[in-house]
């Protein structure tokens, strides 16, 4: 069942590997399902049955005019999670953009079927810097995200990305057909959902979400995160979220799934072994 069509009409792509007990996996932007396969794979090689699926807008899922809010998505997470039989005893884990769609699952369906979550180099719970969220992205920053991809999308996404995994001038955790291959999952989406997505993920609130995780969560960070500051997310969640387990990697860069991919995917193995 390569295709889910939510209640909207999309078609959402998935990507379901493994059998056992569900991890359904949310990517971040401007990325797609492919960017979870080390992990995806290392999930269905432990006994677990590991499901990615493209947002709505990127890869190779559907791309509407509209559905690109917290709201939609997740509703969207929730026919996915449906059409799958992943209702029960799921653990629902979310990188970057990805997170707020767990969060918002959590608090508008209550966490319905889920045993456990977690919040990979997310934007929960807040991104933008307010006078309550002085460790925010002010709003500038945000606004040139937009203005650099009508401007060139090709071009801003190269150098975006270069920030994501954290390369200098001197030394890159990642080779340079890491940052190509990245590259081309970001050209994939359409123009539209990208720059609705990324207005959705530096602008919605999913502080008032936090109670709502009432499972075991699994919060990962890194200290050198340019993309997602640490201190209005990572740590502001694990704080919000009783109960939370907060593992920051020093020196870690955003894209840590792929960074720091064996140390995560054992981190993510041993959360889950739990």
């Amino acid at each position: 069942m390569p295709y889910v069509k939510t209640r909207d009409g999309t078609d959402i792509y998935v990507k379901d590997w493994g059998t056992g007990r569900p991890v359904i996996l949310t990517h971040g932007w401007p990325l797609n399902a492919d960017s979870w396969d080390a992990q995806a794979m290392a999930l269905a090689n432990a006994g677990f049955r590991a499901i990615a699926y493209d947002r709505r807008g990127f890869g190779r899922s559907g791309q509407p005019w509209t559905g690109y809010n917290y709201d939609t998505l997740t509703d969207d997470l929730a026919d996915v999670m449906e059409a799958t039989g992943a209702q029960n005893d799921a653990t629902i884990v979310g990188f970057s953009m990805g997170g707020g769609e767990i969060a918002r699952y959590m608090s508008r369906y209550d966490g319905k079927g889920v045993v456990a979550a977690g919040l990979i180099s997310s934007v929960v719970p807040y991104m933008l810097k307010t006078d309550d969220n002085p460790d925010g992205v002010d709003e500038e920053t945000l606004a040139s995200i937009g203005a650099g991809i009508e401007e060139d999308r090709p071009a801003f996404f190269k150098t975006f990305l270069q920030q994501f995994f954290g390369v200098g001038f001197i030394t890159s955790p990642v080779s340079d057909e890491v940052v190509d291959w990245a590259w081309s999952l970001a050209m994939q989406a359409g123009l539209h959902p990208t720059l609705e997505c990324a207005k959705a993920f530096g602008h919605t609130d999913f502080r008032a979400d936090l109670a709502a995780f009432r499972v075991p969560t699994l919060v990962v960070h890194g200290t050198s995160d340019k993309t997602v500051p640490i201190d209005a997310t990572g740590r502001a969640a694990a704080k919000g979220i009783a109960g939370s387990q907060l593992v920051e990697y020093d020196g870690a860069p955003h894209g840590l799934t792929i960074t720091e991919s064996s140390r995560f995917t054992n981190d993510l193995l041993t959360f889950l072994g739990r």
